[in-house]
C-alpha cells in the first residue's frame, strides 16, 4: 500500500440540473484537482438531496454514469460520489465509484433518513461495501449511515472510510464530531464531503467536509458556508505503524449484523 492523493470537493449545487452541476465539476477538477488519485463528490452531486425521486433518478449507465466513466478516464483518477438511479423495482441512492479505467462499483445507501421521507421514496440497500483501490481497502457510506457505527465498523478489513453527504448547517457539529468519531473508532482515515449553499426546499448547508486521521487530527478543514476544492496525501506507513503499535482491533467484540425479522 502507498500513500494515497485524495480530493475533497465542497460545491453549491444547483438544484436539480444535471448538466450544470457536472460542468461546474469539470472546471474544479481543472482548476484544483490535477495531481490527485481520488476525487470526493457529496450525496446526490447532480441534483442536491431531492425526494422527487422520479423525477431525479438516471438509469444505471445513464448520462452521470458515462460523465463518472470519461472523467476517471480522462483524468487518470478514481472519483466517486452519489445520485439517485432508478432501479428494476424503485430507485436508490447510489454512491458509485469509478475506477480510473472507468469501471465501476456502487454502493446503495442503507441508512434512509426517514426525517426527510428518503425511505418512502427510495430503497434501502443490504450490502456493506468496500472497494481496492491502489492497495487501499475503501468503505463506502452515504449520509445518515454516519450516525449507524455497527454498520461501518472495521473488522480489520478497511483503511479508510469516504461519507458523501448533504448534511444540513443545524446539524453541523454532530457531523463534524461523528466524523472524527468514525475515524477514532476504526483506527482508520476517514473523508466526509458536504456541500454549501442552500437547496429548493430551504436547507442551509455549512459544508465543514473533512479528512481525519485514525487519531481524529483533521488534515483538511475549511472555513464553513464557503465552496472548497482541497487535496491531501494520506500516509499508508503512518497507519500502518499505528496500527501495529495501538491493535485495538484485536480487542473488538465479535458480532453480526443480521436483518430484524
Amino acid at each position: 500500500m502507498q500513500n494515497l492523493k485524495i480530493t475533497l470537493i465542497q460545491p453549491d449545487m444547483l438544484w436539480q440540473n444535471p448538466a450544470e452541476n457536472r460542468q461546474m465539476y469539470e472546471r474544479l477538477m481543472d482548476q484544483n484537482a490535477s495531481d490527485t488519485q481520488l476525487v470526493l463528490l457529496p450525496e446526490m452531486f447532480t441534483t442536491g438531496f431531492t425526494m422527487d425521486s422520479r423525477l431525479a433518478a438516471e438509469p444505471m449507465g445513464g448520462d452521470t454514469c458515462q460523465w463518472l466513466q470519461q472523467q476517471a478516464i480522462q483524468r487518470g483518477v478514481a472519483i466517486t460520489g452519489s445520485l439517485a438511479v432508478a432501479v428494476d423495482d424503485g430507485y436508490v441512492n447510489r454512491m458509485i465509484f469509478t475506477f480510473p479505467d472507468g469501471t465501476q462499483s456502487y454502493y446503495d445507501k442503507r441508512h434512509l433518513f426517514r426525517m426527510a421521507g428518503e425511505h418512502e421514496r427510495y430503497q434501502p440497500g443490504d450490502q456493506r461495501v468496500i472497494v481496492e483501490y491502489a492497495g487501499w481497502r475503501i468503505l463506502l457510506q452515504v449520509c445518515y449511515d454516519l450516525r449507524f457505527p455497527v454498520f461501518s465498523r472495521n473488522n480489520n478489513d478497511y483503511d479508510l472510510a469516504l461519507y458523501v453527504a448533504n448534511w444540513p448547517a443545524p446539524r453541523r457539529q454532530p457531523w463534524r464530531k461523528l466524523l472524527q468519531a468514525r475515524a477514532i473508532e476504526n483506527l482508520c482515515y476517514v473523508a466526509g464531503v458536504n456541500r454549501v449553499g442552500q437547496d429548493a426546499n430551504g436547507h442551509d448547508y455549512s459544508g465543514d467536509s473533512l479528512l481525519v486521521d485514525f487519531k481524529g487530527d483533521l488534515l483538511i478543514d475549511r472555513e464553513p458556508g464557503i465552496p472548497f476544492c482541497a487535496t491531501e496525501t494520506l500516509s499508508a506507513s503512518a497507519l500502518t505503524d499505528f496500527n501495529q503499535k495501538f491493535p485495538a482491533w484485536m480487542d473488538a467484540d465479535s458480532f453480526l449484523i443480521t436483518e430484524a425479522e
